[in-house]
């Protein structure tokens, strides 16, 4: 097959990893992870844009390096060709290989953040989607060292945790794909840790999902087939996403 790559480039070490091994031949855009802090809407938006731009006579269906997302792609429209996204509610359950894995650790390590290549390298929105973003909107660019010098080192651990959601975490998890130059981004993660005074832990991650997705193996449980003319929605569920058919309005004449 012939297969567009459109992921967030949180997976670019990975998906470039296992599109080099897939049987496939696929055509690779990322996009920003700033995506990710403007907002469902505004994200659906700028992914839609992304398809509807895709040359679709050219490929046999459009693959998608995303989870849900906070509900950023729900509402993504298929046009001429199937669309295939993984059943995952965030990156996560694609860095751990399965959404049942996820939700194991999840529940059993409560107040965990997890870093893995990707989010260190590219976790930071910037451009103009930093000036989009919502933390920009409503306050809450301000680098650790920026509260410090206007408020004070107390003060500004107080708001750097209540502001960016740390407050209710108290553990960093490393996610070890098998791809990585060494430990650099491991020992980065272990001193992000100490600096806070969290827990650390390495669990091992999974590739399987992502090659999967690239090699076009869409087993049914595991990624939805937005078929041409219906439209991403979610569920609730255990199957998280399903695809609805797209309501035709006919105008009067």
């Amino acid at each position: 097959m012939r297969l567009k790559l459109i992921s967030c480039e949180i997976f670019y070490r990975e998906m470039c990893h296992a599109v080099a091994s897939s049987p496939n031949l696929i055509d690779i855009e990322f996009l920003p992870k700033g995506l990710h802090d403007i907002g469902s809407a505004p994200m659906l938006q700028r992914v839609q844009q992304t398809l509807d731009k895709v040359d679709e006579s050219l490929y046999d269906a459009v693959i998608f390096g995303y989870g849900l997302c906070n509900n950023g792609l729900t509402g993504l429209r298929a046009r001429t060709i199937p669309v295939v996204l993984p059943r995952a509610h965030d990156c996560i359950t694609l860095f751990l290989g399965n959404k049942e894995r996820y939700l194991d650790y999840f529940n059993s390590h409560l107040g965990t953040y997890f870093k893995t290549s990707g989010w260190i390298e590219r976790g930071e929105a910037s451009g103009e989607l930093s000036q989009l973003s919502i933390q920009r909107q409503i306050g809450m660019d301000k680098s650790y060292d920026e509260l410090v010098a206007k408020y004070g080192e107390d003060n500004a651990q107080y708001l750097y945790e209540t502001l960016y959601g740390y407050k209710n975490y108290s553990q960093l998890t490393y996610i070890e794909m098998g791809i990585e130059p060494g430990d650099i981004f491991e020992q980065r993660t272990i001193n992000e840790a100490a600096e806070k005074g969290w827990g650390y832990e390495k669990i091992q991650g999974d590739m399987s999902l992502i090659q999967r997705l690239v090699d076009g193996y869409w087993d049914e449980r595991e990624f939805l087939i937005v078929k041409p003319g219906q439209y991403v929605n979610t569920t609730f569920g255990a199957d998280i996403i399903r695809a609805d058919q797209i309501e035709v309005v006919n105008r009067p004449k």
